[in-house]
């Protein structure tokens, strides 16, 4: 790679185009005969060129013989025009009624005329991504294209981020679509060392290496017949990103070189936080006490039971703590309602800072790199994220035909983050920050109280028995830390055979190491935390990614145009982790595995590759009816030899009825019907079809003193039989644009079957295995999509345009293996998602309360849906509580429909933008809003606890429940402690989700300064949202998935963090 770069240098320096005369001209409206700004002039067949100034004026250096110059701007008809001998080209141009000719990049880097796909592509520009508060650029994408459902983990700054393109199509493998950085597809996956039940969920994405900063544009694929020539890589969906090192052509204008600088500074703060009740404190019963719920008195009875003139036994004047807290004995504690949650979330910041060079060299050659350093400090102290970002990249087209192109990308990043372990009541499956900090009692002060103890750094915290951790001991004593070098590199050679022929060859290469350490100390009193816990992992995985491709086009006659492509490619994986894990730590704060008593090592490796050859033919009538097929075969490592070829086919048709009619109107301007068909398919995990010997390290002698290893079997029953999944997908759409351009639409509509489908299936233990997988499952996906794009007001300075997105998702699980009931998607035994036939994909399961079903007890009232369930009367306990029924269905977390609505206003040099989204419907599984209802702790429990409540409901006898009971012990057990269905809440939620204002200063004011451009842009993320079902103080925000990405999770929160929100300034400057 970085010889091919040395010899493009060489290339590119010896390639030095004289520039002999200069030409200008004027560029004005036939409308009215004034000037053009920003009209782009560029010299047909290279990248020189310049744009118009205020009145319209150019000027540009040409080659002494002359040229054509192209005049293009959008809205208006483009033309070419021969420079010949002359000095001054001026040029008038007109209103463009026909469609726009808009070019977007379609599968392997191919651009093409948007008007002749028949399948959607939705484009973002660089300009919607840069210089923006957020350095996940997934995250930047939310509310940007139909059909795209993106959700972090939480606000924590480093935490993954889950994509999913038109609903879930598979059971047991990815869900997540594939990413393709200049041409080379890259790995984006999230890789934890530990489940989510053991903190795992904060693993990072490793689209988060990218510098948003760098894209010049990201095109999403959603359709397989958009996606079908990346074969089963692309079956669900595509994101290409294009960078601006990564795209050809040096600086606009007259520049040989041109340098462009970049400084951010973001305030990054909680998004928002529950308003508690102010009226009572910790305690049981109206009582004051130490206890784990805020039932205890209200502040305004100073001397009730457990009070003294409005202060508390101080909780660490106890017989255990005496000898550590002497100085605590007989202390009393004021007892009135503290600011935790304020105090312990911060205000962190953001700052990023980039520069770029860009060099043209010659007429046919340029260069380009780019540095980019991200700091991000989160809302909780000791949260961080760092990164560097080199990229480069170069280009030349030399005399005999042949075109070099190469650039890499170089990261280094390091991510601490806190365990974030989903959390419950008062208990936490591990480690957890936010399990313990979210519902602290009003009456506590969390930073009043000591959080260690001096002497053995041990824990303490207000509980009677120290059974719960205190936060600010998980805060220092417990960390994950992500360290990752990554290189993404690719070089690429073309060759044009003929006119009509050329040949390409590329290699991509994505190198990451990342390297994992997960720190806890002893003497905590949850989990890891109790003896302490040291694991370290090093993974290293390598992709490379091989392509040639042969293309040509002919013009058959004088109406049918024919492209082709034929191509192979060849990807292989390797992939390797390397663990130690060390527990019973015995010199506090000390990590070193030699530091623990007991250490296991664990190495697993991972070989794969995929072969494929694929052809593309596209056909052209007139320009307005167009016809694509494609299709690819792969063969596949994973698979058993019989099962390993597959073939792909696809196509698609797009017809323009205006242009077929010739029907040339000024408010018909462009209309497009399409239809696109396309497959794929989905392989297994390596090594699903051989068993596995796994060794060990573990040594044994036996009685004549041999001594031998231990190796078992594996519990997995290979299957041998596994099959591809197969997925299929019809697509229908419409395009078009009216009145001059000013209204678009872009509409369409899908249905995608999968089939064959991999399941993970429980064995008898009889078998001597406990688990295999089988083809035993059916999913149909279908759905709408939409863009509205409108311009209500235009002039020459002002614009107002607004631009409406839309989707809505139907999923239903058609069929799984015979004599199966459910098959569980992810989570835990008990609470998840699962499938069921005739019910939606991913519909959430967990415990239920027993109810009087009447005419339904025939039926398996577990699968009553958690909408129609309350409709049904519960019954009670004899104390006023719900009673258990089972597990069954609580909800749904597929919305009903999502849509958003973008304002752009612009006025000269200044732009603002404002995006609203808004998501109708879909379940949410709360453990942040139903533990801090049911402990006392939100505003909506600050009523007068001291009428009494008659629960209603059925006592078991069936007779109505008349007793009356506290309000302490109605809260505690029927809010969602206890049974998951009281958890659930409707995720409807508004939101605005950005806001931005960007100020360009004008040509004329930069006149005499070293400066080309100038901006300044204040932007803000994610500023405000209302769930509006969810209960008003709690202020929740739904878009978060405390089980992590890529494991077909969702809606389920388990106190893992808040999201966050950003806001603050750019500067950006050229010179």
């Amino acid at each position: 790679m970085f010889r091919f770069l040395l010899v493009s240098f060489l290339f590119l320096a010896s390639n030095v185009w004289a520039q002999d005369r200069t030409i200008s001209g004027n560029i004005s409206s036939d409308e009215d005969g004034s000037g053009l700004p920003g009209v782009n002039v560029i010299i047909k067949g290279t990248t020189v060129g310049t744009t118009t100034d205020v009145n319209g004026s150019y000027t540009l250096d040409v080659p002494s013989d002359g040229g054509t110059l192209v005049f293009s701007f959008i809205g208006l008809a483009s033309q070419e025009i021969e420079i010949g001998a002359r000095s001054v080209v001026d040029v008038v141009m007109s209103s463009e009624v026909e469609e726009l000719q808009e070019v977007v990049v379609t599968a392997l880097g191919i651009t093409k005329e948007k008007a002749a796909l028949g399948y959607a592509v939705t484009s973002v520009g660089g300009s919607q991504l840069e210089a923006r508060p957020e350095a996940d650029i997934a995250r930047l994408l939310r509310g940007k294209v139909p059909g795209v459902d993106i959700t972090s983990q939480s606000g924590v700054t480093g935490t993954g981020t889950n994509i999913i393109i038109r609903g879930y199509s598979s059971i047991s493998g990815s869900n997540q679509p594939m990413f393709v950085l200049d041409g080379v597809p890259i790995d984006a996956s999230t890789y934890s060392d530990r489940g989510f039940t053991s903190g795992g969920a904060t693993a990072s994405s490793r689209f988060l290496d990218l510098d948003p900063n760098n894209v010049a544009e990201v095109s999403v694929l959603k359709g397989l017949a958009a996606t079908v020539l990346y074969g089963e890589a692309g079956r669900n969906g595509v994101i290409l990103i294009t960078t601006k090192t990564g795209q050809q052509g040096g600086p606009v204008g007259n520049k040989k070189v041109e340098v462009s600088f970049s400084q951010s500074y973001f305030v990054n703060k909680v998004a928002s936080l529950p308003d508690d009740q102010d009226q009572y404190g910790n305690g049981w019963q109206n009582n004051a006490a130490a206890a784990f719920s805020n039932w205890g008195a209200p502040f305004d009875q100073p001397n009730r039971n457990g009070l003294t003139d409005g202060t508390i036994k101080h909780p660490y004047d106890r017989a255990i703590w005496h000898g550590v807290f002497p100085e605590l004995i007989g202390a009393r504690w004021k007892y009135q309602a503290y600011d935790n949650l304020q105090n312990f979330f911060v205000d962190g910041s953001q700052k990023n800072t980039s520069l770029g060079i860009s060099a043209r060299v010659g007429n046919n050659s340029s260069i380009k790199a780019n540095y980019g350093w991200t700091k991000d400090d989160g809302y909780i102290p000791f949260n961080e994220y760092t990164k560097h970002n080199f990229s480069l990249g170069a280009n030349t087209q030399l005399s005999n035909g042949l075109k070099l192109t190469a650039s890499f990308n170089y990261i280094e990043s390091q991510a601490i983050k806190p365990p974030t372990a989903p959390s419950r009541n008062s208990n936490s499956t591990q480690v957890s920050l936010f399990g313990n900090v979210m519902y602290t009692p009003r009456s506590w002060n969390l930073f009043g109280l000591p959080y260690e103890r001096p002497d053995t750094h041990g824990s303490v915290y207000y509980r009677g028995n120290n059974g719960m951790q205190h936060p600010l001991w998980t805060l220092h004593n417990a960390h994950d830390r992500d360290d990752v070098t990554r290189f993404i590199g690719n070089m690429g050679l073309s060759y044009e055979i003929a006119d009509f022929l050329s040949i390409s060859y590329r290699i991509g290469i994505d190198r990451t190491s990342l390297m994992n350490n997960y720190m806890i100390n002893k003497n905590g009193v949850q989990g890891y935390a109790v003896n302490g816990r040291y694991m370290t992992s090093n993974r290293n995985n390598v992709n490379y990614d091989q392509t040639v491709n042969l293309n040509g086009s002919v013009e058959l006659n004088q109406d049918l145009d024919l492209s082709f492509l034929v191509g192979a490619n060849l990807k292989s994986r390797n992939y390797e982790l390397h663990q130690i894990n060390s527990s019973y730590q015995f010199i506090y704060n000390f990590f070193d595995h030699s530091n623990f008593n007991t250490t296991t090592a664990n190495s697993y490796y991972l070989r794969e590759n995929t072969y494929g050859a694929y052809a593309n033919l596209s056909l052209s009538y007139k320009d307005y009816a167009f016809l694509e097929a494609s299709a690819r075969n792969d063969w596949t490592s994973t698979l058993e030899p019989e099962n390993r070829s597959v073939l792909y086919p696809s196509t698609s048709v797009s017809i323009l009825p205006l242009k077929a009619l010739d029907i040339n109107n000024e408010n018909l301007n462009f209309l497009k019907v399409r239809f696109g068909f396309g497959t794929s398919a989905g392989y297994p995990s390596p090594y699903s079809t051989r068993g596995s010997l796994n060794t060990s390290t573990n040594v044994f002698m036996t009685n004549s003193g041999t001594t031998l290893n231990s190796n078992s079997v594996s519990n997995f029953y290979a299957n041998a039989g596994i099959k591809p999944e197969i997925h299929k997908e019809l697509e229908l759409g419409i395009e078009g644009k009216f009145l001059k351009n000013r209204v678009g639409i872009d509409i369409s509509a899908y249905t995608k079957d999968s089939e064959d489908l991999i399941i993970n299936l429980e064995l008898d233990q009889s078998t001597g295995y406990s688990s295999s997988t089988v083809n035993s499952a059916s999913i149909n996906n279908k759905g709408i999509e939409a863009i509205i794009n409108v311009v209500p007001l235009q002039s020459r300075d002002f614009t107002w345009e607004v631009t409406g997105q839309f989707s809505k998702l139907k999923s239903e699980v058609l069929s799984i293996a015979d004599g199966i009931s459910k098959v569980y998607v992810a989570g835990y035994t008990g609470r998840g998602n699962i499938a069921i036939p005739g019910m939606p994909f991913g519909i959430m399961e967990g415990s239920t309360i027993s109810r009087d079903y009447g005419s339904l007890d025939g039926l398996d009232v577990t699968q009553v849906h958690s909408d129609d369930r309350l409709n049904y009367t519960p019954f009670l306990d004899a104390n006023g509580g719900y009673t258990y029924l089972g597990t069954g269905m609580i909800g749904d977390p597929q919305p009903d429909f999502v849509y958003g609505v973008t304002n752009t206003l612009s006025y000269k040099w200044a732009t603002i933008r404002v995006q609203f989204d808004h998501q109708v419907g879909g379940d949410m599984f709360t453990t942040t809003v139903s533990t801090m209802t049911g402990r006392g702790i939100l505003g909506n429990t600050g009523f007068d606890r001291f009428v009494p409540v008659i629960t209603s409901g059925l006592k078991l006898d069936g007779t109505p429940y008349t007793k009356q009971t506290t309000a302490n012990q109605h809260y505690w057990p029927n809010t969602g402690v206890f049974y998951d269905e009281q958890s659930v809440y409707d995720a409807s939620t508004m939101r605005l989700r950005e806001v931005s204002l960007s100020l360009v200063a004008p040509k004329s004011f930069l006149n005499g300064t070293p400066f080309g451009n100038a901006s300044l842009t204040l932007s803000a993320q994610n500023i405000w949202h209302l769930a509006y079902n969810t209960p008003k103080d709690s202020n929740f925000d739904p878009e978060v998935s405390s089980y992590g990405t890529g494991n077909n999770v969702r809606g389920f929160d388990e106190m893992t963090g808040p999201t966050a929100k950003k806001y603050g300034a750019t500067l950006s400057l050229t010179f």
